[in-house]
């Protein structure tokens, strides 16, 4: 068994501290505006080690957007294996499960704001995907409980069969997310009425369950 006080175990906790430093200060201020040297003095990690561990600022970004997606899986462990969502007709749960989206615009908004500016950031700095396995990885994916409640739905005769569900699921989980970021944004244009945005977000889920809903 490893030594705690090992320098490798040390070494590893003080870089998972500044991952952590890191992403908890791009909620509060987002990433443009937080510096390396910010980070090193938030987590008390030396500026040149940083550097040396991760290379660039867009580096510890990334693992900073890695550990925030893996917070957020956390906080939904242990949800959809519940007996109370399984004893729910397949159309229920799937509405359920749509539902996520509002909860994480709700009670999640900085995150949404990071992860919408974290984007836009790769996009621009042409990030090579292959940096980007582990953080697609922690990306929660609904799709295979979504599947599962599809079945469950096509079994109990509240959800119709659809050709090709895993596109309708991406279908649906990109137009969600794409909204909920723009909501975050807030209004731009003079059109804009961001006061009824769950609203929204809620109209986007009643025209999904419509589709799924099996005709009586």
């Amino acid at each position: 068994m490893e030594n705690e006080f090992s320098y490798e175990t040390l070494k590893n906790k003080r870089i998972e501290k500044a991952v952590s430093s890191c992403a908890e200060m791009f909620l509060k201020y987002g990433i443009e505006s937080v510096r390396m040297t910010d980070i090193a003095q938030e987590s008390g990690v030396g500026v040149a080690t940083i550097y040396r561990y991760f290379g660039t600022k867009t580096g510890i970004t990334i693992a900073a957007m890695t550990y925030l997606w893996n917070q957020m899986r956390e906080m939904f462990s242990g949800i959809f294996d519940s007996e109370i969502f399984l004893s729910q007709t397949g159309l229920k749960q799937l509405r359920d499960l749509m539902r996520m989206y509002i909860v994480i615009y709700q009670a999640h908004p900085a995150f949404m704001r990071v992860l919408s500016e974290f984007d836009l950031m790769i996009s621009a700095e042409n990030v090579p995907k292959e940096e980007l396995r582990d953080y697609e990885r922690s990306i929660i994916n609904f799709y295979p409980i979504f599947e599962k409640s599809y079945v469950a739905g096509l079994a109990d005769g509240t959800v119709r069969e659809v050709p090709d569900i895993q596109l309708f699921y991406v279908s649906f989980a990109h137009s969600l997310m794409e909204l909920c970021k723009k909501l975050i944004h807030g209004e731009l244009l003079p059109s804009d009425n961001f006061s009824i945005a769950e609203k929204e977000l809620e109209t986007i889920i009643d025209t999904a369950v419509f589709f799924l809903k099996k005709e009586e």
